[in-house]
């Protein structure tokens, strides 16, 4: 059995037969539209089951959104505050006056019902934040611009802000729920491109049957162009296979017997005869977006900020309002504190800090699962950005995980390409790993047909060959058959030993004729992934239960700062204990079961390799490909992810801080007073920048390739 038919039978018995599934989180209960305390992310975890939650609260918001802004434009248009602002009279008609109030409660019992739930919510909790803020604002502005119609009051008519505050809100709770959305309705699509039918292997040929009635063990055929219909193994065929929905590897990968196929995958050029391995909730696609599922219900810790900044605004803006109710009665200004006190609360609300946070987060979950980053846990995608120290398990890691032919070298007078031919037919009919190994490596050479395969165990195979007798095997194989290797053969191979590769040679009709180096060859992408973290300064460790004289081999040829050998697979745990206890922030990366624990005692642990082993339980992060510069990609992710929280949250903590006490009228000795018009402008253009601040995440290129080569 190859590695990766054992990794996919791990990830099997690992994942077990659950449904895909997202357990609700946070909120403090059911309000309409919108979670409890912290805004934005209470509604995410509000809406609970995975995909669906997001769809249904992005249409409602979507919903509530246009018919309040169809609403608020002529609230807007007919209000005199803002028609005195731009220099225009408002049209007028018998009941005009009427068009903004009618309007403006419209739009605030409508549109600001999400709100005021989430308000009630919020002050039974005795959890002050974002809801209970927003609904303050807007419920101050309705309440002063009632009283200024009726003539109660003068100068109080807030009903173009009213609308204004409710839109722009609408708008930013849409935003937010449709970019949560769009990393999971992306995966939603992958599932779609799964084919309704499949073909399974009969004895009388094929019969189509539809996906629910796949079984595992079933032999499925998948033509050139077809899609695979679930995860198996390769048990007939090669093709090159586009795996770019899965991993988000745009180049096709060979596939051959023996080798993994996720479901979803394309076969582009030819036959293969699949083994199914998972069905329904255990194949990859299903882990994936239970993966999805996990990740936006998690907390966050920059939320959690958030939320608090929201909080602690609600007791600013309330002690301030009174203060400047306070300050301008003393002056025996009754109709300027009136004024005053409004205009506080109605700019206080958070329009930018309710942005701030939850738009960064959906982003960047976005951009890193249309990558192949599935970020199971936020908060360890937050500490990624303080990882200095990188612990890779070697094997399936660094390396392919699999025996393969890195090196042949022919005796005298024989070729390189004629050596491998003789090997690769020897081992044709062979299903040990290692000949599966020669013969992968021999489709690229011209060979003959072998017969008569005999197995020798413990020395090699001998078989006949063109009338020849071949034999391939190792040291004990040249010893039973009392030859010996050319010297100058000898000369060649002895640095292939020295670095703990396995040495087969070839013998024909009891001469040896070439050898070829059979190991666990590296990944071409590790030396870019290891190159690329020193120049970031993060050092690299790895780890193996490998001899030191191979671990040093690959640490050497990839440039690795500490090498752990010989550390059996329950003991890897200490070594990251180990780093720790020297002060250092330790990822742990690994591709299998029995790396879990290595990568649950790390900041951060991060499975790799991962597209039919998404159910890592122990992972934070998951690397759907096998490709470790996606490493180098999620320190990116975070440290960008990270630099746009702390800018959107100093822009609109800073606005609110410096904005209500302009609007209280700390300046007004100077003869400066922020007008309530201009101050909902400056909100507003506020709300602009965040925004505009969190979409420019897009652009972040996450192409292990392009990222590793920066």
């Amino acid at each position: 059995m190859s590695h990766h038919t054992e990794h996919t039978g791990r990830a099997a018995e690992q994942r077990g037969p659950r449904a895909a599934e997202a357990a609700p989180h946070g909120g403090h209960g059911d309000h309409g539209d919108h979670g409890g305390h912290g805004g934005h992310g209470a509604a995410v975890q509000h809406a609970g089951h995975g995909n669906a939650g997001h769809g249904d609260h992005a249409a409602r918001f979507r919903d509530r959104f246009w018919l309040s802004l169809v609403l608020a434009v002529p609230v807007v248009l007919f209000s005199e505050m803002f028609a005195h602002l731009l220099g225009y009279v408002p049209p007028a008609f018998p009941g005009s006056t009427w068009v903004s109030p009618v309007l403006g409660t419209v739009v605030y019992l409508y549109g600001g019902w999400p709100f005021l739930t989430g308000a009630l919510v919020e002050a039974r909790s005795r959890r002050p934040g974002m809801m209970l803020l927003v609904s303050l604002a807007i419920t101050v502005a309705f309440l002063a611009s009632w009283a200024t119609t009726l003539g109660a009051a003068t100068g109080l008519d807030f009903w173009w802000e009213l609308a204004l505050l409710v839109v722009i809100m609408l708008l930013g709770h849409w935003l937010e729920m449709r970019a949560l959305g769009a990393a999971s309705g992306a995966l939603d699509a992958l599932a779609a491109l799964l084919p309704d039918l499949a073909e399974v292997v009969t004895d009388g040929g094929t019969t189509e049957v539809p996906l629910d009635r796949l079984r595992t063990g079933d032999v499925v055929l998948v033509r050139a162009g077809g899609r695979v219909p679930a995860d198996g193994v390769v048990v007939d065929g090669s093709a090159h296979v586009d795996e770019a929905m899965i991993t988000g590897e745009s180049k096709a990968v060979r596939r051959a017997v023996g080798d993994t196929v996720v479901g979803g995958t394309v076969s582009t050029d030819s036959t293969l005869r699949v083994r199914v391995t998972a069905i329904g909730a255990d194949t990859a696609l299903a882990g994936i977006q239970r993966l999805v599922a996990d990740a936006q219900a998690s907390a966050s810790r920059a939320q959690a900020l958030a939320d608090r900044a929201a909080g602690f605004l609600f007791w600013f803006a309330l002690a301030a309002g009174v203060l400047t109710f306070a300050a301008w009665a003393a002056l025996g200004d009754m109709p300027d504190a009136v004024e005053r006190t409004v205009t506080v609360l109605v700019i206080a609300c958070p329009h930018a800090l309710g942005l701030a946070i939850p738009l960064v987060i959906a982003i960047s979950t976005e951009r890193a699962a249309r990558a192949g980053l599935l970020v199971k846990d936020r908060l360890a995608l937050e500490r990624m950005r303080t990882v200095d120290t990188v612990l890779f398990d070697k094997t399936g890691t660094l390396t392919v995980g699999r025996p393969t032919v890195t090196d042949v070298a022919g005796a005298d007078g024989w070729d390189d390409d004629v050596v491998l031919g003789l090997a690769a037919a020897v081992e044709a009919d062979s299903e040990h790993p290692v000949a599966r190994a020669v013969v992968r490596a021999g489709e690229r050479v011209a060979h003959p047909v072998a017969t008569g395969l005999e197995t020798l165990a413990g020395r090699g195979v001998r078989a006949e060959v063109e009338g020849r007798t071949v034999h391939v095997g190792g040291p004990a194989l040249l010893a039973e058959l009392g030859v010996a290797a050319p010297e100058a053969l000898d000369v060649v191979t002895a640095p292939w030993a020295a670095r703990g590769a396995s040495v087969l040679h070839v013998v024909r009709d009891g001469a040896v004729v070439g050898a070829l180096a059979v190991q666990d060859a590296i990944r071409p992408e590790s030396r870019e992934a290891v190159a690329a973290l020193r120049r970031r300064g993060v050092q690299v460790a790895m780890v193996t239960g490998d001899a030191r004289n191979v671990a040093e081999a690959v640490a050497a040829d990839l440039g690795i700062d500490e090498v752990f050998a010989q550390v059996l697979p329950a003991d890897k745990h200490a070594k990251v204990a180990e780093l720790q206890a020297r002060g250092r922030r330790v990822a742990a990366v690994g591709d299998g079961l029995n790396d879990s624990p290595a990568l649950a005692a790390a900041d951060v642990g991060i499975a790799i390799g991962a597209g039919t082993d998404v159910a890592v339980e122990s992972a934070g992060v998951v690397l759907a490909s096998d490709d470790p510069r996606g490493v180098v990609a999620a320190i990116e992710l975070s440290r960008a992810s990270y630099r746009k929280m702390w800018q959107n949250l100093a822009w609109a903590t800073g606005y609110n801080l410096v904005a209500i006490p302009l609007a209280a009228g700390v300046l007004a000795w100077a003869g400066f007073v922020l007008s309530p018009a201009v101050g909902a402008v400056l909100m507003s253009a506020s709300t602009v920048v965040v925004a505009l601040n969190a979409q420019l995440l897009r652009r972040l290129d996450l192409d292990p390739a392009r990222v590793a080569a920066r």
